[in-house]
Formats: structure tokens, sequence, C-alpha cells
């Protein structure tokens, strides 16, 4: 085998899901007794047909009295008629000793049991005791007030029916039926094994090249979340025998195993070698013409799913949805997943592809004219995105691009679509984030998404957000902000912030060093490297200005926000990069001032009287805000005409 195979057989996406359900038997697992106190969440496994009536006998609804509704026909207020009052009281649990005849009237409780002889019940309100009689003031008819044995439930009805999901009603139901066992489907057995010598678990330091394992912790709350039982069995280092005998025993105790990470077919990738060892069939798909989860790989032995999903969490987690969790769902007696889909307008031209069928994770935003979808980006080894996207679209494989406007299709993740209050779209910056949070204190939910100040004032002129966050320098005048709006966007003043250069304390290369001294180094010196901003960005209009045309080394590497620049200095990937100094100082780096700008605020005129809106403007405007920004390092004073 050399050092980096290729993969042998890239297939279609269907095509590798028909693969992998033919070699599989998806009935459920088998049915178990279990306690009724136990049975939330779980699959009924059979019909539950009553044993009792519900009620179990007849029932009055409310505090009367029982009586026979002939003795009460023709009464009213002004003509009332009385019936004997009889000594006994039935108050709910009690027998009644007597049975009622005409001219006769019993107490009764809610709940009580209605004696024999009465077939109505009239209420306290309209009625009067005096002298051992009951004055009747409002006639009833037969069956008014009485709840009959029966009449919810009768014995032998079929009152819930295999295949249903068990919530607190269909508890409740059993409960009312007397039940304290029920028949359920045996949940799926889930194995998780993740993989890898770069791999540490939550809680461990920190170290050089690690990564935290979060697909343990998504898969296994995954699993959950259709019905399965998850067991992690650990992190395997780069060790064939290890892996090899972790597997087996995982198989032998599961009904299906997830390993996260390598499945590709590189000289460190273990988990596909010690998966080809497999039979019956063995692996039946590996490599999926997909973006993200080319690398999947499909297994079955004896009957069993073997998955190895690609270690980038979006990728494991988008090839988890597609082809494990149908499968977990119909091993655990649940129906196939209804999947909701929505019509929206693509926001940003996007290119894909050829080859591979693409998801693109969306955020959705609401506009006047229907849904707007805006790519997610950040790739497939990103752990957020996923979690924060409301849905997908599925570009074709033989589509390379779609343009912005285009109508696109985009299926949910999860039932429905849960609309923020807020919708912001911009540039990033830490003070935002500080008000955002403030806001869902107060209980006033947000949606971000930061594409840069270009694309955000583009949003707001269209009507996409209530908000963008902006710092968009024109260099014709030396203005922020202003000199870029339309009358159908106003500003709401935000703060000012220090932009400057960033490096790691004690580089001699940038300690004391003026600006022009840093730029005549940085596009002389090959060993300088810098860490650029995304185009659109404000940050990257004043990079191109300081630069004049030059393209240093790391010009092409472009994070979205300030902090992936501080992170690229810090962790030695990048010598200097332009951010602002709160993030500078967060980071322990070096910072050189370069240009004072101001961070404002693009409201849509159509969307300034929206409640969220004003509640924003509000809390920006109170002085304990303000004064958390400036101790953040942002000046207030520089947006309201302070700063020229």
């Amino acid at each position: 085998m050399s050092d980096q195979e290729q993969f042998l057989d890239v297939i279609d996406r269907d095509e590798a899901e028909r693969r992998f359900r033919s070699a599989l038997s998806v009935a459920p697992l088998g049915a178990e007794r279990i306690s009724l106190n136990e049975a939330l969440g779980r699959v009924l496994a059979t019909d539950v047909l009553a044993r009792v009536d519900v009620p179990a006998f007849d029932r009055s609804n409310f505090d009367g009295f029982a009586l026979r509704a002939v003795d009460t026909f023709g009464t009213s207020e002004l003509a009332p008629k009385s019936v004997q009052l009889l000594a006994e009281t039935l108050d709910a649990g009690t027998i009644p000793s007597a049975e009622i005849h005409f001219g006769e009237a019993v107490a009764i409780s809610t709940g009580g049991m209605v004696p024999r002889g009465a077939d109505a019940i009239l209420m306290v309100e309209h009625s009067e005791v005096r002298d051992g009689r009951v004055l009747i003031r409002r006639a009833v008819t037969p069956g008014q007030g009485v709840s009959f044995a029966g009449t919810d439930i009768a014995t032998g009805e079929t009152v819930l029916r295999g295949g249903m999901v068990l919530t607190s009603r269909e508890t409740g139901v059993l409960a009312a039926l007397g039940e304290t066992h029920v028949e359920v489907w045996r949940q799926p057995r889930v194995a998780i094994i993740s993989t890898g010598n770069e791999i540490i678990a939550p809680g461990q330091p920190m170290r050089p090249a690690a990564v935290y394992d979060s697909n343990s912790q998504v898969l296994a709350d995954a699993v959950r979340e259709l019905g399965g039982t998850p067991r992690f069995w650990g992190i395997v280092r780069d060790d064939v025998a290890a892996l090899r005998d972790m597997l087996h025993r995982a198989l032998a105790e599961s009904d299906l195993v997830l390993l996260s990470g390598g499945t590709s077919k590189g000289k460190g990738d273990l988990c596909y070698r010690v998966v080809a060892e497999l039979s019956d069939p063995g692996i039946v798909a590996h490599g999926v013409a997909l973006k993200p989860g080319k690398p999947l790989c499909l297994a079955v032995t004896g009957g069993k799913p073997v998955v190895i999903l690609p270690g980038f969490p979006t990728s494991a987690i988008f090839t988890f949805h597609e082809f494990v969790a149908p499968v977990i769902r119909l091993l655990g007696g649940r129906q196939p997943e209804s999947h909701e889909t929505v019509n929206a307008t693509l926001a940003l031209k996007t290119n894909s592809e050829i080859g591979r069928t693409e998801y693109l994770l969306v955020g959705l935003v609401k506009t006047d004219e229907g849904l707007s979808a805006f790519p997610m980006g950040k790739g497939s080894g990103s752990v957020t995105t996923f979690s924060r996207a409301d849905g997908f679209v599925t570009i074709p494989r033989h589509t390379e691009i779609i343009e912005a406007g285009e109508p696109v299709e985009v299926r949910l993740i999860g039932r429905d679509l849960e609309v923020a209050d807020l919708i912001v779209i911009g540039s990033h910056c830490v003070g935002l984030d500080y008000l955002l949070s403030q806001l869902q204190q107060r209980g006033i939910t947000s949606k971000l998404l930061n594409v840069g100040s270009s694309a955000g004032l583009t949003a707001a002129k269209r009507g996409e957000c209530d908000i963008a966050g902006i710092h968009l320098l024109d260099p014709a005048t030396g203005e922020y902000n202003r000199p870029f709006l339309t009358d159908s966007v106003e500003l709401l003043p935000g703060y000012g912030r220090s932009q400057g250069i960033l490096f790691r304390c004690g580089d001699a290369r940038f300690e004391g060093r003026s600006l022009d001294d840093i730029v005549r180094l940085a596009t002389s010196d090959p060993n300088c490297v810098m860490v650029n901003r995304n185009q659109g960005s404000g940050t990257r209009i004043l990079i191109d200005r300081l630069l004049g045309g030059a393209k240093p080394s790391g010009y092409p590497v472009q994070p979205s926000n300030h902090n992936a620049v501080a992170a690229a200095i810090a962790q030695g990937r990048a010598d200097w990069g332009l951010a602002i100094q709160s993030v500078a100082r967060a980071n322990n780096l070096g910072f050189i001032p370069y240009q004072e700008e101001r961070y404002d605020f693009a409201i849509p005129q159509s969307r300034r009287n929206r409640p969220a809106v004003q509640e924003f403007c509000s809390l920006f405007a109170d002085s304990q805000t303000q004064l958390r920004l400036e101790q953040l390092g942002f000046r207030i004073g520089l947006a309201t005409g302070k700063f020229a």
C-alpha cells in the first residue's frame, strides 16, 4: 500500500445508500417489556387495548345533586320545584349505598360515583337546600353533568397503536388504564469510537497540534435524539492492534459501530485498514461524491453496520444524519423522518465543485419578499457551522455556480424553522457579541451572520436584516460608513475602535518599529508572514491601503474575523496581521496603532420600528452598556461626532 492511495470507487450518494441498505436488515431489533416510569420517548412495539373502561363508573362532572332529570322539568327561577334530600353525601371514592327514586336527590362532589336511579347532576349554583329539601331553579336533561362509564375509553378499544413514540400524553393514557408496564422496541445500542493521535478528551489541557474530541459528544447526543443508546468506547491512538481489538469488542456488544476519523487511505488512517478486514460482506462503499463527506466509509458485517465518519465535525455530523440516522430510527422501530423544505433566494453567489453533490449550509432570514439564504461557509472542519445553520441547499454534482438571487430549496435541520427576534449581518466585532449577549438575557434572540461589512450593508439595503455592523472607509473623503448609505438605510452611530498591527510580544522585527518600517520588512522578507482578512471586510480595505498594492508572504490567507487573525499570530502560523486592539489585548499580543475607525450599525428604514431593533437601540444608549464597551477597549465618544 502506498503512503497515500486514492479512493478505489468514489460513487454517487444514492448508490452508496442503496448498497448500504441492501446489505442490512433494518427491521426493529425486538420487543422488551419495561416499566411505565421508563417508557417516555420509547416506541410501542404492539397495539395497546384497554382492559378497563375509562371512566370505570358513571361520574359527576361537578359539585351538585344527583337526581332524576324528569324531576327538574318545568322549573325556573320564578317557579322552582323541590325534591327530598337524602342524608348520604357522595364524595369522590365513595360507593353509593342507596338508589335514587322519583322525588329524591343526593349531594355529590366532582368525580363522585353517580348512584343507581340518578341520570343527571344539578349544579349546586342552580339549587338551594331548605328544610331537608333541594330547591331546583333550573331544569336539566338526562345525562347532563355525567361522564358515563366507558365514554372516554371502552374495554377492548385500541387506545394506542404500535409504532407510536410515547410522549407524556400517551403515558398518561396508559396510567389511566392502570398499566404499569408496556411493550416497546429495544433501543439500538450504538458504539462510538474516536481515533487519532491528535484527539484529546475535553477537560484535558490543550497541547500543540491537539484537537478536543467534539465528535463523540455530538454523535452520542444525536443517537439519543433518535431513540438509540450510545456508548462511548474511548479514544484510540494510531495503533492497529488496539483499534482492531476495540472494534471487535464493540461489535460483540453493539448493534451499530461508529468510528470517527481515519477514513481516508493515507499512511496514518488506520480505521479504513481495520474495517477492510471485516467480511459478510465488509465494506460496501468507500468514497462518496459528496461535499462535505467524501471520505465516508460504509461497511456491514454479520448484519451490523460499521461506519467510518470523516473526522472533521461538519462532515461527520452531516454524513451521520444522511446515512446513519435513518438506520438507527428503523432499528428502533421509528418511522422514517420527514424532512421539511422551504423555498428561498440565495443571498450570495456560490461556487461548487463539479462532480460532487454539495450540501451548502445556510442561515435563513425573513424578508418582505420571502426567505433569503446566506451561505454559512467555514468548511467541513468547523465545529459551529452545523449547529448555527437553519438548513442546507443541495447543489447537484453537475452544477458549478449558483448566482445570487437564484431560487433554491432549503431542507431544514430540525422540524421547525425558529426565526430569531433580531437578524444581524455584517462585520464581526467583540463589542457586538457583548451587545447580543445582553439582549439574550433580556429574552431577545438573535442570529448573527458574519459576512463582512460590504455584504452586510448590501443585506441592509435589501431589507434582509435588522442591523448590519459595518466599518467601511471611503478613501475619497476619509469618512467611515455614511458615504455608503442610501435613503433606505439609517445609521445608528456605534463606537470607535483602533485597528493596528498585531504581532507576538518580543518579536524584534516589530517592537518599537513604525508602520513604514513594518511595511518595508513585510514586502521584502519572505519569512515575515502575514495573515490577511476576507474580501469585502472593512479591515481588508485598510490592509490593501497600507500595503499599497503589495502582496507579501501570507497575503492569500484570508480568515473572516479578528479573532482568527490573532490566533494565527499567537500560534506562530503568521507573524503579523491587522485587527482591533481589544482582540490584541485578549490574546496578549503586541499592537501598533494604524487607524482609528468607526464601527456603526446600519438599520433598514423598513425595520427601524421593530421591537427587537428598538430594544437594541435602547440597550446601546444605556450608560452601563457604554461603560462596559469602553472597558472592552471601544470609544463611545468617537461615535458621537468627536472623531474626524
